[in-house]
């Protein structure tokens, strides 16, 4: 066979293949909640402005109601709008919704470990610590109530330095929240001129932004080709290595000062905790 002859036979096959994909994922649809028509293979990628996720997700719950549908990819995506239908999912439902989705990104980079990006048993395992621990630290109590207050204080200091100009404040409003969650997991506040705690802010923000982009629902179709070549992934890897290694540093001072009896921090607690269950294993065996 001639190579036109097998170029042209190759681009029918491709052509035929869409379009059956196509018709089977219309008459799925029938099936699943409204949303806008999805793109073989692409989905609603490029219908979505994901630099307004927020936004564009409202958008299709006034469309198409206060449960919507659309693909990322060939994966599909349920949108909730609204107090009510949120409620009912995750209050009294769950256990049905309680799972993650399957990303390849956050696969690849904590390895099902975690709290975020885990199911199943594990993820049980680490909710209950994770609750409990911030329990123990003044969740829902008087003394993670003081801790806000002492940062709504600095905060309003940092507002106050700026009386009579106008300024952008979401900045400062985000280094207070920070600095309330760094308290619980680290122990430490940072001044919000601190050059390290605001190079891992930047890096964080850079990689949300990257991992809830266009390109990484495109990365998600076909991870071990597209991991190999050049493109945005190896800065996200190394963005991800260097969270990674601030963590570990905080860790490791955390190992060198640690008094079980008394725990300063979730990190501390997480250290105690895995003690114990070494321990354990010891006794076991």
């Amino acid at each position: 066979m001639e190579l036109s002859g097998f170029g042209t036979l190759l681009l029918v096959f491709a052509l035929s293949f869409l379009v059956i994909m196509w018709v089977r994922r219309k008459g799925q649809q029938s099936k699943f909640p409204p949303g806008p028509t999805p793109l073989p293979l692409l989905g609603n990628i490029l219908q979505i402005d994901f630099k307004n996720i927020v936004e564009e997700f409202v958008q299709l719950g006034l469309k198409y109601g206060p449960v919507s549908m659309a693909y990322l990819g060939p994966k599909k995506m349920v949108i909730l709008n609204g107090y009510d239908v949120v409620r009912e999912a995750f209050q009294e439902k769950g256990e049905v919704f309680s799972d993650r989705p399957r990303l390849a990104i956050p696969e690849m980079v904590f390895k099902d470990h975690g709290l975020i990006f885990t199911n199943g048993e594990r993820w049980k395992q680490m909710r209950r610590f994770t609750l409990s621990t911030l329990r123990n630290f003044g969740m829902g109590k008087r003394s993670l109530e003081e801790r806000v207050q002492q940062e709504a204080q600095c905060l309003g200091q940092e507002l106050q330095k700026r009386s009579g100009t106008f300024f952008d404040p979401t900045l400062l409003f985000s280094l207070a929240v920070s600095n309330v969650v760094c308290s619980i997991v680290f122990e430490d506040r940072y001044d919000y001129e601190d050059k390290d705690f605001l190079d891992m802010l930047a890096l964080m923000k850079e990689t949300f932004q990257m991992v809830t982009s266009p390109w990484a629902q495109i990365f998600d179709l076909a991870p071990n080709l597209l991991k190999r070549l050049p493109g945005p992934q190896n800065k996200l890897f190394k963005n991800f290595d260097k969270l990674r290694n601030y963590v570990m540093e905080k860790i490791k001072a955390h190992e060198g000062t640690l008094d079980e009896n008394c725990p300063r921090d979730y990190i501390d607690c997480f250290l105690i905790r895995m003690s114990q269950a070494r321990n354990r294993l010891v006794t076991k065996g």
